[in-house]
């Protein structure tokens, strides 16, 4: 497994090794031992996944107790995926990183706790899956806006229009009036 820093070096792009022939592929997507002699030892508790269509964009989110580190990725398709520092203590507070994410590359990102994180769906259908470090706690759920403009997240828009976004999402809060981590 090769782990690469990202802008912001709590987030890390890790690229497992691929074994290929002309059946398929195999590949190891999570080894304790392993990620812990790279310097990433955490407990998981729960597998998540979703899918998506085209322009579906989820996030940003975070919860403000029990924060969730989260290692992802991209089952089938690509998305890009984001991850904002909410650390006000971090000399990257407000800063994000992005990594395009795919069943081809085979990339995982790992989120750390104190970020918020979301996906914007680049293929016409995406299978996203990932791991938490700890469980999913609905009141203490948080979203900000993904196009707050302090952030300028980047976003690889369709042309045309604004992303597909649940209510939830749309009733993101901006920044300077999201709840953060010390």
């Amino acid at each position: 497994m090769q782990v690469t820093d990202t802008a912001i070096p709590d987030v890390k792009i890790l690229e497992p090794r691929v074994f290929g022939d002309d059946r398929g592929h195999f590949m190891e997507t999570w080894n304790r031992r392993t990620l812990a002699e790279l310097g990433l030892d955490v407990d998981f508790v729960q597998d998540n996944e979703s899918a998506s269509v085209r322009g579906v964009l989820r996030g940003l989110h975070y919860q403000i107790r029990q924060p969730q580190g989260k290692l992802v990725r991209a089952v089938l398709g690509e998305v890009m995926d984001v991850a904002v520092d909410l650390r006000r203590s971090s000399p990257h507070f407000a800063r994000w990183a992005a990594v395009r994410l795919s069943d081809r590359n085979r990339r995982q990102l790992w989120v750390p706790p104190g970020f918020a994180h979301a996906f914007y769906v680049l293929s016409e259908r995406a299978v996203f899956a990932y791991k938490c470090t700890d469980y999913y706690l609905p009141e203490a759920e948080r979203t900000i806006r993904w196009d707050d403009p302090e952030l300028a997240i980047d976003w690889p828009l369709q042309e045309g229009g604004g992303p597909t976004l649940s209510s939830k999402d749309a009733a993101g809060v901006s920044l300077g009036d999201a709840e953060c981590y010390p």
